[in-house]
Formats: C-alpha cells, structure tokens, sequence
C-alpha cells in the first residue's frame, strides 16, 4: 500500500464574489495575481517547498481557467506517479449526486482519495491567500505538542478581529475555546484557514458530521473535536498573509510588489513560487516609453509611460498611453493616447485610443457599493472599450460595449455596464 505522511487537500472551489466581475468567469484561486502568477501559485509552491508532494485540489466554481493551468503538475513538480496533484470536482455516484456544500463537505466527497495514500495527517488549505509558509515546521509543531488539530493562527488587529474564526489559546499554545467570527472578540489570535489533522481525527470528525448542511471547518468541525476534547493547538504564524478576498485588498496587494522595500518578496531565490508560463518572447520597452516602479512580465511590448503598476504577460501599451497605480492583466491591448488610472483591468481586454479610466469625483457604486469601492475602475474579462469614452471612479464594465452604452461618451462615476452574460 502506498504511504504519505502527509497530504495536502487545497480548497480552490470558490466563487470570490467579493472580487465582483473578476470572477464571474473564473474561480478566485484562478485570478492572476503579480502579473504572472494565479493565486492558486501561492499554496502550490508552498507544498513542494515544504516538501509535500500530494496534493488534491478541490475545484467547483468555474473550473475551466484553472484546470487548465494546473494541468499535471509540471511547474511545481507535481508531475508525479504516486501522488503529485490531482484535481478533485465533484462527480456523481451511484445513489446520488451532489455539489460541494460546505468546505468539510467538499473533504468528506474526498476520503477515498485520502485513503488511498494511508497518511498519518492531512493539511487542509485555502487555494485564495497570498502568503508563503513551511508547513513541515507547523507539522513539527503538531507532532511535538502530541496534538490531534492545529491551526494556523496568526495576530490581527482587534478592530478586523469579527471577519475570521478566532482562537483563545493558553500559554503552551493549546485552543481552549474558538468563536467563528464573533461580533465581540476576545481575542486578536485569528485562524487562517490552515489546519494540520490526524487523519484518523479528521475521517471520525467527518464521517459524524456527514448530514450536517453546508458542513463547515470553522463553524462544525473544529468545535466537534473540541467537544470530544480532542487536543487542538495554535500554531502562531507571524510572516506575511493577505487575504485578497475584496478588490481593494486585492489591489493594495499587487502594490505592495512594486514598493520600494516591498513586504512580499517574489524574488527570493530559497522560497520560489512557481507558476505555468506561456513560451513568449521577453519584454520590450521602446525608447520613447517611460518607465517606473513597475513589475513588467514576459510578452509585453511598451510604447507609453507605466508608473507605479503591474502589468501582466503579452500586453501592449500604445504610444501616449499613460498608466498609474493599475493592474493590467495579461494579452489586454491599451489604444494610442489612453490615460488609466487606479485600475483593474482584465484579461484579453481591448481598451480603445484616447480612453480615460479613473476620471472624475468618487460617487457610491450603483450595482453594488460594497464590492466596487475605493475609486478603483474594473474592466471584466474580455471587455472591450470603444475609442475616445471616459469611465469614472467606482465603475465596472464588463462584455463588448459599444459608443452607444456611454451617455454623451462617458460612463459616470458610480456607473455600471454588465453585458448579459457577463453578469458577476
């Protein structure tokens, strides 16, 4: 029988509807992140850098972008005979068939595979955070606190504190109590979604909490083990964690790359974070173009001034075209003359010559005020934006638009266009 010591099972179903128009086409682990990365790149690399060499990758929402860039596992070296990657969408048997319900749910559909590999622990992963961390140090941690869960737990600030499960741990580290987001914390120790089980806690845990509706680690199975008074430990992590979760964290994010002394660094030569990269040429700055704190990846041809932006793989920037503090995601065209400013843009979008993205006062979103928010522009998927129109603050646009959706050329601060099909 094969035999692990561990496995991985990485969450990547979700719809990120946080994100708005970003994920109406794919899943969020699959949104590019850095200009040439997917934030699915992230847990990946840490697994192989950790040494951890099976991973299942549950999918559901919008497979079809990352499927097709995790393929077989080659950039992380989870091209393997026994274990490697695997991805898991949910698959109808013989007495039913039924979608992923809940993130414990989505393991339970999986313990055949689990079981397969005989582990003595399993690592449950989010596929929709920015951070890198050893997980063979945290399993040292399990192993040497005799422990039956631990859980990744990291400082917050009391003020965010109600966003996540909290932990109230005692001074070995053992949890004595957890509240999934409670509205008055009394703790700023924060889970981060990251837990070491022993398999055999896990499967018990699971297979009890089988009929449970939308059965959940947070809010089921982590206060199940603490009933039975299981050992459940907080393994404290103090390096860099984003959850990009919103189009303003995911925004500030990708800044935070470019600055000077950046926060995030993606060049250490020790924690590589792999990703699959397109075969295209290197990148080329003419010499009219202006260039500045930026992160230009492979494929790109500059002909305008980018400040302070990152721009993803095979984009063209237009002569006069001038761009700051945006991201602009890869094979997106930007026309002759065109000004953007705090912007999300796309994949393969095609913006017009003489555009203006980001003019004007803030105003409230009309579609939905909470997700696009903090005068940033989002330009979906695909769009395409006519020549000559200008777009305000707190706008999306997503489909094919023409001179006609724009009143008097100019969609207004707060506006929206959505065409069908395109909807978030």
């Amino acid at each position: 029988m094969i035999k692990k010591e561990m496995i991985a099972m990485l969450l990547a179903g979700g719809q990120g509807s946080r994100l708005g128009i970003l994920t109406a086409k794919m899943a969020k682990p699959a949104v590019s992140f850095g200009g040439k990365y997917r934030i699915i790149d992230f847990p990946l690399s840490n697994c192989i850098n950790s040494g951890v060499d099976t991973v299942g990758v549950l999918t559901q929402y919008q497979p079809l972008v990352l499927n097709s860039h995790i393929g077989i596992g080659i950039p992380w070296d989870l091209d393997r005979n026994i274990g490697g990657v695997s991805v898991l969408p949910p698959y109808e048997k013989s007495g039913s068939s039924q979608w992923y319900t809940g993130t414990a749910n989505a393991i339970f559909q999986n313990i055949e595979f689990m079981e397969q590999f005989n582990p003595d622990y399993v690592l449950i992963l989010s596929g929709d955070h920015i951070y890198k961390m050893d997980y063979q140090i945290m399993l040292d941690f399990h192993k040497t606190k005799g422990a039956d869960v631990t859980i990744a737990s990291m400082k917050v600030p009391i003020s965010e504190a109600s966003r996540f499960g909290i932990v109230i741990a005692d001074e070995d580290g053992k949890i004595t109590e957890f509240e999934e987001k409670p509205e008055n914390p009394r703790s700023d120790l924060a889970s981060m979604g990251i837990y070491i089980f022993n398999f055999n806690v896990l499967k018990e845990a699971l297979c009890k909490l089988k009929d449970q509706s939308n059965c959940d680690f947070g809010k089921h199975i982590i206060p199940y083990c603490h009933e039975q008074g299981k050992k459940i430990y907080a393994y404290q992590f103090n390096g860099y964690w984003k959850d990009v979760g919103t189009l303003n964290s995911y925004w500030e994010a990708n800044m935070e790359l470019i600055d000077l002394v950046p926060v995030f660094n993606l060049y250490e030569e020790f924690w590589r974070i792999y990703t699959k990269s397109e075969i295209l040429p290197p990148q080329y700055l003419s010499p009219e173009s202006v260039v500045d704190r930026c992160i230009i990846s492979e494929g790109s041809e500059i002909y305008g001034e980018v400040h302070n932006s990152i721009i993803g793989a095979d984009v063209y920037v237009g002569p006069g075209a001038i761009i700051r503090d945006s991201i602009i995601m890869s094979g997106t065209k930007i026309g002759v003359g065109t000004k953007i400013s705090k912007s999300i843009v796309s994949e393969d979008v095609t913006v017009g010559e003489n555009v203006e993205l980001g003019v004007g006062d803030e105003a409230p979103n009309k579609l939905n005020p909470k997700i696009y928010t903090s005068g940033i522009v989002t330009i979906g998927n695909g769009s395409v934006i006519p020549d000559g129109v200008k777009i305000g603050k707190n706008t999306v646009v997503s489909g094919i638009t023409k001179p006609e959706d724009y009143t008097n050329g100019e969609l207004e601060s707060g506006g929206y266009i959505i065409k069908a099909g395109d909807e978030a």
